[in-house]
């Protein structure tokens, strides 16, 4: 049997269906269940955020220190790079398999580090900084090792193919453990450019801690960028074992913008803003409207960082109308998430579940719920710092900025159990979560207690079938998840809805502190006041 041999649900980029008016009306309801109704469930974010943090430890390649703490882990893929001549032994493993994909890990990387910039206090106040440095430490010393040399990149270790013909723990691998690199002959200005988007936002979280490694970092950065914008071209072209599982439908174009932007926050050298004004309309970056953010697309990310330079005032004049062409964008995409947009037709907003989740596409659906939870919280917090109270929506309609951070909030109770199933997507987190996740090392004896070898066939044999609960829990990952009816069957085989992948997780490490932090003021303050419902239309009345 092959399981989850195909990619991981970024198809081509087609924006999303719109949300019907009664989808509205249910947002409205849940909006005003996040704000202060009776009958809202308290979570505690702090547990979630710890639990979180262990998960990246359950995806870790390479020799793990005395200091793991997911214990039935142990170490693998000591000889990753001994073929080609180089030291690649550590990273993560994306998901439920052990293949180490450059482009996904680097997103993974950015999320984090982003996280840590905006919500780094909470995450300290938290208790968590330590293990939330070493998640990050822990790839970007994997990048370090993978960029050889300026113009040469290993984006990916193994091979989809042969790994997914097996079933076993990493600790026995026993499958291809072939390196690919991109450079100047091959070149691949996607995986390149977001690993230096990457490292440039690393440095930043490192700048006060370490400031030798985060001066590493963004040296690193700086190549890469070069690198990736002199020699262009698509990674999955010069890779074509990547096609199958992590194609670049998107393009390279938006990764550019993306690192540019990166590097601008992280310098504060104009030469990177002025790429991404200049480069703005021939990128696209002012161009696309899409409805989603992702390892593969990052239009919306690049949109709402351009936003904020816009909104602290961080640009040169000639900068200014620009800016606010890729402002206008981001509030699209802000405006599409909440169903706002009056204009653009059936593409102009992302579709709802009957319980209110965003909804992209059927496999793996959560990686969009948790990055554009975190896109909304931050983009709210930006206008906060502004003193902007309203987004404006394609129709000509606004919104209360509070609406956003309601959103925002709204999505990541949904994935903490505040949904029709009462079923909490992130793993071992409250009564109810996922028990057979997919995912070899979770689903198969833990290696410190049997270090019988478990071969390829084996593993499917007496492991991947069971119906029983995995014998060891993945505490933190955030499984693909319900569909959009909010249906979710827990079965191992069902790679679309079990499996879990590192850049489901990262953006909510950001958001679990900051809620945190908002559930303790709320407790001393009392609940924030709920923003008035979207007012139903007649054809919602029609329904």
């Amino acid at each position: 049997m092959r399981a989850g041999a195909a990619a991981r649900g970024d198809s081509p980029r087609a924006m999303s269906a719109a949300a019907t008016p009664r989808h509205r009306l249910g947002v409205a309801l849940l909006l005003l269940l996040v704000l202060g109704g009776a009958d809202a469930k308290a979570h505690s974010y702090e547990d979630a955020l710890r639990k979180s943090l262990l998960y990246f430890e359950a995806q870790r390649s390479g020799r793990l220190p005395h200091s793991q703490r997911v214990t039935w882990r142990h170490h693998s893929g000591l000889t990753d790079g001994l073929e080609q001549g180089v030291d690649l032994v550590g990273g993560y493993y994306d998901a439920g398999d052990h293949v180490k994909f450059g482009l996904p890990m680097a997103f993974t990387v950015t999320m984090l580090s982003w996280s840590l910039i905006e919500y780094g206090a909470d995450v300290a106040a938290a208790g968590e900084l330590g293990h939330a440095l070493e998640a990050v430490k822990w790839g970007t010393d994997y990048f370090v090792k993978a960029h050889t040399r300026p113009d040469e990149l290993w984006a990916e270790v193994g091979d989809g193919d042969t790994d997914h013909y097996c079933w076993q723990r990493p600790e026995d691998m026993t499958t291809s453990r072939q390196a690919y690199k991109v450079d100047r002959d091959h070149p691949g200005s996607d995986v390149a450019g977001e690993t230096a988007a990457a490292m440039a936002a690393a440095s930043i979280v490192f700048r006060d801690s370490n400031p030798h490694y985060a001066h590493l970092l963004l040296h690193h950065a700086q190549q890469l960028f070069e690198f990736a914008d002199k020699y262009r071209g698509k990674y999955d072209s010069s890779i074509a074992e990547v096609k199958s599982y992590y194609a670049s439908v998107s393009g390279y174009k938006d990764e550019l913008l993306w690192a540019a932007l990166w590097l601008h926050r992280a310098t504060g050298r104009a030469d990177y803003l002025d790429y991404v004004v200049d480069n703005a309309d021939s990128f696209g970056g002012t161009g696309w409207a899409i409805n989603e953010f992702s390892w593969d697309v990052k239009y919306a990310g690049v949109q709402i960082l351009a936003a904020r330079l816009l909104l602290r005032g961080e640009h040169a004049t000639r900068h200014r109308s620009t800016l606010e062409r890729y402002r206008a964008k981001a509030e699209r995409y802000v405006c599409a998430c909440l169903g706002r947009n009056t204009e653009g037709g059936a593409d102009a907003n992302v579709e709802r579940s009957p319980g209110g989740m965003l909804y992209v596409r059927q496999w793996n659906n959560m990686q969009y719920v948790t990055s554009a939870a975190f896109l909304l919280s931050a983009y709210s917090d930006y206008l906060a710092e502004a003193g902007v109270r309203t987004v404006s929506c394609a129709g000509g309609e606004t919104v209360a900025a509070r609406e956003v951070a309601a959103l925002a909030r709204a999505q990541v109770d949904y994935v903490l159990g505040t949904n029709p199933r009462g079923v909490s997507y992130l793993v071992g987190y409250g009564p109810k979560y996922p028990s057979r996740v997919h995912h070899r090392a979770a689903s198969i004896v833990p290696y410190k207690h049997s270090k019988e070898f478990i071969g390829c066939t084996q593993g499917f044999d007496h492991w991947f079938g069971r119906r029983s609960s995995n014998p060891n829990v993945l505490v933190g990952a955030i499984v693909g998840g319900p569909d959009r009816r909010d249906r979710f069957r827990d079965n191992r085989e069902n790679y679309m809805q079990t499996e879990a992948c590192t850049y489901n997780t990262a953006p909510m490490v950001g958001m679990f502190a900051k809620l945190h932090r908002l559930a303790r003021q709320e407790r001393e303050q009392g609940p924030t006041p709920a923003p008035a419902p979207a007012p139903v239309t007649s054809a919602a009345a029609d329904v």
